[in-house]
C-alpha cells in the first residue's frame, strides 16, 4: 500500500514573527502565483488534538465507555483566516467551511453563508471568521489563482506576541500564524468526517451451533465485525477474544458488544465500533438467526519500506510478527495496544517512533503523535500524568530531528518544549532532583516490588537527557541563552547523578535516594540507559554489563517495553551474539505459545491461560502491544548496523554485525531513499540513495573493494566511504 498521509504543516513562534514582519514590509499584499491545489486548513495543531481526543475516547470495556484519565485539551473554537492576494482579473472562488462563518473582502462582510464569491481584481484581502465547538474550525477556498493552503494566516486572537525564545511582549497586533493542513483536497473531503480505510476480510474457520458461531480470523486483527444474513427479533451478543479462551469466557473477557436485532427479512449488520480480536463468539437468542461472520479490517495506509531477512528462520518470523504488530498499532497516531488502551501513551509512542524509522519512516504519524501528546498551554501535569513519559517526549523530538533533519518541526515544537520544561524544573526539590509529587505517576516499568519512592536515579537520567535535547533544539532555534541555560542544567544534573547514585562497590548506579541517602538496591533501568546515552566511561560500561545486565541476581525485566532498552544497551556494547539468543528465547517464546502479534508482557514461568492475565483480570493483558515490536529497531540499527550520524542521514554509518547469523540482508528507509545491505561472513554488498556514509567493519585480513580504498583504523577495523547511488561489493573475513 502506498503512503497516503502527508505531513501536517504548521509554524513555529519564530516563523509567526517572521510572517507578520514580512507582511508589514510588503504592505500586506503579495503577488499570487498560479496555484491549482486547494486544501482544507485550520489553526496549526488543533486537528491533531481534536482527532486524538476522538480516537482515544473510542475505548470500551465490556460495552462501557472507558475514557482516558488525564487532562484532554481542546481546539480553539473561534478562528480568523485570511489571505492577501493580487489578481489581474476577477474570478469566482468556491467556499466550504466547517462551522458558522463570516466572510469578508477587505473588511466588508458578505451576506449570509456564501458557497461562492467573486474575488475582485487587484490587491485585496479575503478573510473568514469561523466558530465551531464540535470540531475544528476549517475552511476550503478554491479559485483559479487563490486557494486555501498553508500560506494563509490564522489566529485565535490571543493579542500577544511570542518570539523565538518564548518571551511574551505586550502588543496591539493580533498574532497570526501560517495555517495547518493535511490532505483534504476537495470541498467534500471535510476534516471532521475523516476515517481510516477498511478492507473486507473473511474468517479462516467457524464453529456454528444452534444459537452461536465461534469464528477464528487466524491471527490478531482489528476492525469492524460484520454479521451476514441476520433475521428475526432478539439479542445478538459478540464476545471478542485475542485468545480463544477469552472469546469463550462470557464473564471475564475484556470486550463485548450487544446488538438488538429486529429484522423481518434477512440482512447484514456491521458493528459501529472497531475492536481488536482474533476470535469472535457470536451468541443470539429469541428467533434470531445469523448465517455468517466477516469483518472490515481497518488500517493506516503507510508504506512499509524497511525489510530484514537472515539465515535464521525464527528471527525472520520474529521480524515479520514485529512488523505486523507495528502495523496494527499504527493508526491515526501511534497507540499502545489495539485491545486496550487504544490511547496515545508517550512512553509507548517513543519506542514506536524508533521502530517506525526502520520500518516505514512515516514522519507525519510521528509528528501528529508528538503534537497530540503535547496539547496546549498552560501545563498543569506531566504528559499522561507520568513523569518519565514527559521526559521521553523531549527526547523523542530530538530523535525525530536526528532521523529526519526536519528543522521546521523543531521550530514549531520549541515554545511548547520550553513551557513543558519550565513545568518540570519548577517541580524539582531543594537538591535539584525530580521526585514524585502529588498527581505524578512515576511509572518506569511494570515490575513487582519496584520502588518509586524518593529520588529515583532513572528519572534523573531521563531529565538530564531531556535537558541535553533542549539545548540541542535551542541551538537549532538560535536561542543562545536557552542553549547555555539547558546545557548548564544538564551538566550539573549529570554530576549529581554520579555523586549521588554511583556505588563503586556495586559497580553501578543505585536505584534511588530516600531521605537524602542512597539506597543499596541496584536495578537495570538507569544503568542500561547510561550505556546508550554514553554517560559512562568505558570502564563503567564494562562494570555495568558484568555486574548488572549480565547478572541474574539483579531483578529481571519481563516487559518487552524495557527489554527493548536492555537489549539496546547490550548491542551498544557489542553483545550481538548474546542479544540474538535473547531475542530467540523471549520473542520466540511468545511465538512458541501461538502469538501472532507481540504482547504487552511475557513471563516464560507462567503456564497456559496465566499468560493472558494482567492487572488482576484474567484477560487484562494486551496481546498486541506496540512496544513488543522492538526487534525491528534492534535488527536494523545494530545488526544491519545503519544509523544517522548527522540529521536526516546527511551522513551515516553502516556497521554490520552478524551476531552468529550466517547471512543477513535488508533495507533501511531514510528521508531521501533506502540504504540496502547484504552481509555474509566474507562479503558485504550495499547501496545507498542518500547522503554520504561510512562502512565500518572488522576483518581478520585487509578488506578489498574494487576501485575503492579502505582505511585502516587499527585493531582489525577498516572504513570505506560510501556515496549515494553507487553499489559496493566488499570482500572481507569476519572476526
Amino acid at each position: 500500500m502506498k503512503k497516503l498521509i502527508p505531513q501536517f504543516l504548521y509554524s513555529s513562534k519564530a516563523a509567526q514573527k517572521f510572517a507578520l514582519c514580512f507582511a508589514m514590509i510588503i504592505g500586506g499584499a503579495a503577488e499570487i502565483k498560479a496555484q491549482t491545489k486547494a486544501t482544507w486548513i485550520w489553526y496549526p495543531g488543533d486537528y491533531e488534538i481534536w482527532l486524538s481526543n476522538k480516537m482515544q475516547n473510542r475505548r470500551t470495556e465490556r460495552g462501557s465507555f472507558f475514557p482516558p484519565f488525564w487532562k484532554l485539551d481542546s481546539h480553539y473554537v473561534l478562528i480568523d483566516f485570511h489571505k492577501d492576494y493580487n489578481l489581474s482579473s476577477a474570478e469566482e472562488a468556491e467556499i466550504a467551511v466547517e462551522g458558522q462563518y463570516n466572510l469578508k473582502i477587505d473588511g466588508k462582510a458578505a451576506t449570509g453563508y456564501p458557497k461562492t464569491i467573486t474575488l475582485p481584481a487587484g490587491k485585496h484581502r479575503i478573510s473568514l471568521k469561523v466558530y465551531n465547538q464540535g470540531s475544528v474550525p476549517a475552511v476550503f477556498v478554491k479559485s483559479p489563482h487563490v486557494v486555501s493552503d498553508t500560506s494563509w494566516l490564522v489566529t485565535f486572537e490571543d493579542k500577544e506576541w511570542i518570539d523565538a525564545s518564548g518571551k511574551t511582549s505586550d502588543v496591539s497586533a493580533t498574532q497570526y500564524v501560517p495555517a495547518g493542513a493535511w490532505n483534504f483536497n476537495a470541498a467534500t473531503s471535510t476534516p471532521s468526517q475523516f476515517r481510516l480505510p477498511t478492507v473486507p476480510q473473511k474468517a479462516v474457520s467457524q464453529d456454528k451451533k444452534t444459537k452461536s458461531i465461534l469464528v477464528d480470523f487466524g491471527k490478531e486483527t482489528f476492525g469492524y465485525v460484520k454479521l451476514h444474513g441476520v433475521k428475526g427479533k432478539g439479542k445478538v451478543t459478540l464476545y471478542y477474544g485475542e485468545s480463544k479462551e477469552e472469546a469463550l469466557d462470557t464473564k471475564g473477557g475484556e470486550l463485548l458488544d450487544i446488538v438488538d436485532a429486529d429484522q423481518q427479512h434477512s440482512g447484514d449488520i456491521t458493528l459501529d465500533g472497531s475492536r481488536a480480536f482474533r476470535y469472535v463468539n457470536v451468541q443470539y437468542d429469541g428467533d434470531v438467526s445469523v448465517n455468517d461472520v466477516s469483518m472490515l479490517y481497518e488500517y493506516s495506509p503507510v508504506e512499509q519500506r524497511g525489510s530484514f531477512r537472515c539465515s535464521d528462520e525464527q528471527i525472520n518470523k520474529i521480524w515479520d510478527v514485529a512488523a505486523y504488530t507495528m502495523q496494527l498499532n499504527t493508526r491515526e497516531f501511534f497507540i499502545d495496544g489495539i485491545k486496550r488502551d487504544r490511547w496515545v501513551w508517550s512512553g509507548d509512542a517513543a519506542q514506536s517512533y524508533l521502530m517506525n524509522y526502520y520500518l516505514y519512516f512515516d514522519s507525519p504519524t510521528v509528528k501528529r503523535t508528538i503534537s497530540a501528546l503535547r496539547g496546549k498551554d498552560p501545563v498543569t501535569s506531566h504528559i499522561n500524568t507520568i513523569m518519565d513519559y514527559t521526559f521521553y517526549w523531549f527526547i523523542s523530538i530530538y530523535d525525530y530531528y536526528q532521523h529526519s533533519g526536519d528543522k521546521a518541526f523543531i521550530k514549531q515544537s520549541y515554545p511548547g518544549m520550553q513551557s513543558m520544561m519550565n513545568y518540570c524544573l519548577s517541580r524539582r526539590n531543594t537538591d535539584g532532583l525530580m521526585q514524585g509529587l502529588s498527581g505524578d505517576w512515576v511509572f518506569i516499568d511494570w515490575a513487582d516490588g519496584l520502588s518509586k519512592q524518593g529520588e529515583v536515579s532513572f528519572e534523573q537520567m531521563l531529565l538530564c537527557r531531556s535537558l541535553e535535547s533542549m539545548a540541542l533544539c535551542a541551538n537549532i532555534m538560535n536561542d543562545t541563552k536557552g542553549a547555555e541555560k539547558y546545557s548548564a542544567l544538564a551538566k550539573d544534573l549529570k554530576a549529581k547523578l554520579f555523586n549521588y547514585y554511583w556505588n563503586a562497590q556495586k559497580h553501578a548506579l543505585v536505584h534511588s535516594c530516600v531521605d537524602g541517602k542512597p539506597t543499596d538496591n541496584v536495578t537495570r533501568y538507569a544503568n542500561m540507559f547510561g550505556i546508550f546515552f554514553n554517560y559512562f566511561t568505558e570502564a563503567q560500561k564494562q562494570d555495568v554489563k558484568k555486574y548488572v545486565l549480565m547478572n541474574d541476581q539483579v531483578q529481571k525485566i519481563t516487559t518487552p517495553y524495557m527489554r527493548f532498552y536492555e537489549l539496546e544497551a547490550l548491542c551498544a556494547m557489542g553483545e550481538q551474539y548474546y542479544v540474538l539468543k535473547q531475542m530467540k528465547d523471549y520473542w520466540g517464546g511468545m511465538l512458541n505459545l501461538g502469538a501472532t502479534s507481540f504482547w504487552e508482557e511475557y513471563n516464560p514461568d507462567k503456564k497456559g491461560a496465566e499468560h493472558y492475565a494482567m492487572y488482576g483480570r484474567p484477560f487484562g493483558k494486551s496481546l498486541c502491544h506496540a512496544w513488543g515490536a522492538s526487534p525491528i529497531y534492534l535488527l536494523g540499527k545494530y545488526y544491519l548496523g545503519v544509523k544517522p550520524t548527522a540529521p536526516g542521514y546527511q551522513t551515516y554509518v553502516i556497521e554490520p554485525q552478524l551476531g552468529g547469523l550466517k547471512w543477513m540482508e535488508g533495507a533501511i528507509p531514510t528521508p531521501k531513499g533506502d540504504i540496502k545491505v547484504h552481509c555474509t561472513t566474507n562479503k558485504i554488498n550495499l547501496s545507498s540513495a542518500t547522503g554520504t556514509g561510512v562502512l565500518r567493519i572488522k576483518s581478520k585480513s585487509k578488506p578489498v573493494c574494487k576501485g575503492e580504498t579502505l582505511k585502516s583504523l587499527g585493531n582489525n577495523t577498516y572504513e570505506l566511504s560510501i556515496q549515494k547511488d553507487k553499489a559496493y561489493a566488499v570482500q572481507y573475513t569476519a572476526i
